[in-house]
Formats: structure tokens, C-alpha cells, sequence
């Protein structure tokens, strides 16, 4: 029969509640997250951590210096503050399940004070001193029988020229808060150069590292995973390549022998234990050219030397370090391919490499991340991961690419 024009489906007559009969009310869900991490800290390896959250439906909130930094410009939730104060610390921890660090250059007294506050610190403020002081892990791991270089505190240049006289020359003086990349390191080759030093910022009124100059075979790191009750996930070692101090080029699994390898990784098994280390460790090594391994330094939370995981591992280092940090159980390490991973590194054109993309994206077993920080020269922008059937056929490709990306 016609309907009139008044008439309508009887599943579309509405309740007294407005909800069609027939129907089931529509009741918007909240998402109920797996966990809630805090991370001090917005740079690249943040928002690499944050695409691991999403995979594992955790909210992660970042403490950002600046709305310009790279996990803010991927859309990553953040609180503007400072790391060094405990109350842009608090609010960004307010409700997380643990809190854990980009970097490692937050206050011990801020640590200390939030952990007797009952806040959930991974890693924990002795772990971190390590990686925020290098001179105390030099100290504390020579106490504990690890190799490392020769090393003092220094502070004026007669202290450097006593240093000298008993090492040799040339020697490594260094920044023991923020030498990284080649910045805050200086290799110091004569007495004539110590009446330079100590004399004008930032020499003055600080504590430096002096160490034994190395001659340095091969350099490597090797990561590990630890949860806060002790178990432990190894990755494949990893052999790092550098230029003018900054780490250009990284191949998993390393081309060194097997039993090198094999001590390196008992090596950082035990500082990890030693230490009380929670989420990704990663440890980095020398190999000299007598064929000794020495421990360089300390890093708690996810490296740079990891970020062939991504690709090349069963579990990447950020997933595993959000594993790590909440006692869920680690992923496997294995290693799915050969791989190796250059880093872009801005040049005189640093604001061709997005243009340059598409080039790259048409090669197969090619990776590449941008990280959305401002184009400087010198600066890392990205880096470009291979997989191939061998780590040297991983780096010839993985060499390509960069140059490529980043030609003039």
C-alpha cells in the first residue's frame, strides 16, 4: 500500500529517549589505554617511541622544551616545560603509570624527590646519574672491573700536563655533562695547546674528563633491554661508524669476530645487572688495536645505534623499551635481515632531502625517517635504514641512499 506523505517506517519512530525504536541506544566509548608512559623529553627518539605507543594502545605524553620539537611537530601529547624543573616534571607525570627519559639531563634532587613522591622512575635516578655524568661511569665502572680507558678529572692545565706525562700524548679532554656527537670533546696532541685551555668559557669553573687517546680498530654499541625485575633482552651487536665525531653510518649485525661480539654482550648484560638499569641500555665499546674491548659510555633509553631495529629486529628498541618499562614481557631480538642505517646529516641544501624523498622510496628493502627538526647543516635530519643479504651489501646501499638525499 502508498504511504502518505505522513507516513513513515515504523523503525524509524522515535522513543521517548529519541533513540529509534527498535534500536540500541549509541554509547560513545572511551578508549581505555594499556598504560600511560611520561616521557621527559620531545626529540626524535620520542616520536619514534611514540609510534611504538600507538602499536601497543599506550598514551604517552611528552615533556617539550619547545612546540617546535620533533615528537610536538608528529602530533605527539605534550607539556611545554623544562626538564629541569620538578614541577613541569609532576604536571607531565600527573596520572602516567611510569615515567621514563629521552635523555638523561634531569636533576638528581628532582629524581630523588619524585621517587619519595611514589612516581614510578624507568630507569631509576641511580641509573641515570650514569648517563648524565660521564665521569662517574668511568668511575664507578673501573671500580667494578670493567675496562676503560685511562682516565682523571681535570680541572686546570697542570692537572692535563700531569695526565699527559704519565698517558702519553695526545689526549682526549671532555665535557662530562654534554659531550656528544664531537661537541664538547677535544683531543688535545701538545703542552702548547694547555695554555689555552681553562682560561675562558666554557673551560672555566668546571670539572673535565681527561682520558687516554685510543687507537680505536672498531667502535661498537650493544643494546639491551631490562625490565625491573631482572630479565633481559640482547640485541645483535651493533658496529658504528663515525665522521668529524658524529655517527654517520651503523651495521647490524657488526663485521666483527664472533668472540668479540660474544664479550661485548656479557659485558652489558652485567652492567645492566650491576647497575640497576630499566628499558633499553645501550653500551659503547672500543675495540683497540691491540684487541681490547673498552667500555666509551653509558646510554639509558632508546639510541641511535637501535634504530636498524625497526626494521631489521622482531621487536624494535622503542617497543622494547616500552615493555621494559612497564615489566611487560620483552620481545623477541632476532634478527630479521642484515641491515644497516645511515644518517642525514644537513649540508648546504639540508631543505632538499624531503624533495628528494620520492627517489628513494622507489628502491625495495629502503627505509627512510625524517625527523621534522629545523634544516641545519651539520644537524641530523633523518636517517635511511637497508636490508640486504649481507651487512656490507646493507651499507653500500644504505650509503647510496644518504647521498643521494642529501646531495647539493
Amino acid at each position: 500500500m502508498a504511504r502518505g506523505p505522513g507516513d513513515v517506517p515504523s523503525s524509524a519512530l522515535a522513543s521517548r529517549n529519541g533513540v529509534a525504536s527498535g534500536m540500541r541506544p549509541r554509547v560513545r566509548l572511551r578508549r581505555q589505554p594499556s598504560a600511560k608512559v611520561a616521557m621527559v623529553g620531545a626529540g626524535q627518539l620520542a616520536r619514534m617511541t611514540h609510534q611504538a605507543a600507538v602499536d601497543l594502545g599506550i598514551d604517552l605524553v611528552v615533556l617539550a622544551e619547545s612546540s617546535d620539537d620533533s615528537a610536538v611537530v608528529a602530533g605527539v601529547p605534550f607539556r611545554l616545560g623544562s626538564a629541569t624543573s620538578l614541577a613541569d616534571i609532576r604536571a607531565t607525570a600527573a596520572g602516567a603509570d611510569v615515567v621514563t627519559f629521552e635523555h638523561p639531563f634531569v636533576p638528581s634532587r628532582h629524581l630523588r624527590e619524585m621517587e619519595d613522591l611514589g612516581y614510578r622512575l624507568r630507569p631509576g635516578p641511580a641509573a641515570l646519574s650514569l648517563a648524565r655524568d660521564k665521569l662517574k661511569a668511568r668511575k664507578v665502572l673501573s671500580a667494578s672491573g670493567f675496562p676503560v680507558p685511562a682516565f682523571a678529572p681535570v680541572s686546570s692545565p697542570s692537572d692535563v700536563l700531569r695526565f699527559a706525562q704519565e698517558h702519553g700524548w695526545p689526549i682526549v679532554v671532555k665535557n662530562p655533562r654534554s659531550a656528544h656527537d664531537g661537541r664538547g670533546v677535544h683531543v688535545i696532541d701538545s703542552e702548547d695547546r694547555l695554555a689555552h685551555l681553562f682560561v675562558q668559557p666554557p673551560w672555566t669553573g668546571r670539572v673535565w674528563l681527561a682520558e687516554q687517546f685510543v687507537e680505536i680498530a672498531a667502535e661498537l654499541a650493544i643494546l639491551i633491554a631490562r625490565t625491573a625485575q631482572g630479565y633481559v633482552a640482547l640485541y645483535p651487536a651493533v658496529q658504528t661508524i663515525q665522521r668529524a665525531g658524529i655517527r654517520s653510518h651503523l651495521l647490524m649485525p657488526a663485521l666483527l669476530p664472533g668472540s668479540i661480539i660474544k664479550q661485548a654482550g656479557q659485558m652489558a648484560k652485567s652492567i645492566a645487572d650491576g647497575t640497576d638499569a630499566t628499558g633499553i641500555l645501550a653500551v659503547e665499546m672500543f675495540l683497540d688495536t691491540r684487541g681490547e674491548l673498552l667500555v666509551n659510555e653509558l646510554t639509558l633509553g632508546p639510541h641511535d645505534a637501535g634504530h636498524a631495529t625497526i626494521e631489521a629486529c622482531e621487536t624494535s628498541e622503542f617497543h622494547q623499551h616500552l615493555r621494559a618499562v612497564l615489566d611487560w614481557p620483552l620481545g623477541a631480538t632476532t634478527l630479521r635481515s642484515a641491515a644497516a642505517t645511515a644518517n642525514l646529516i644537513g649540508g648546504p641544501d639540508a631543505t632538499g632531502i624531503a624533495a628528494r624523498l620520492p627517489l628513494a622510496l622507489g628502491i625495495p628493502g629502503v627505509y627512510v625517517h625524517l625527523y621534522s627538526g629545523a634544516a641545519l647543516h651539520g644537524r641530523k635530519l633523518g636517517h635511511v635504514t637497508a636490508l640486504r643479504g649481507s651487512t656490507e651489501e646493507a651499507l653500500e646501499t644504505a650509503q647510496a641512499m644518504a647521498a643521494l638525499l642529501t646531495k647539493p
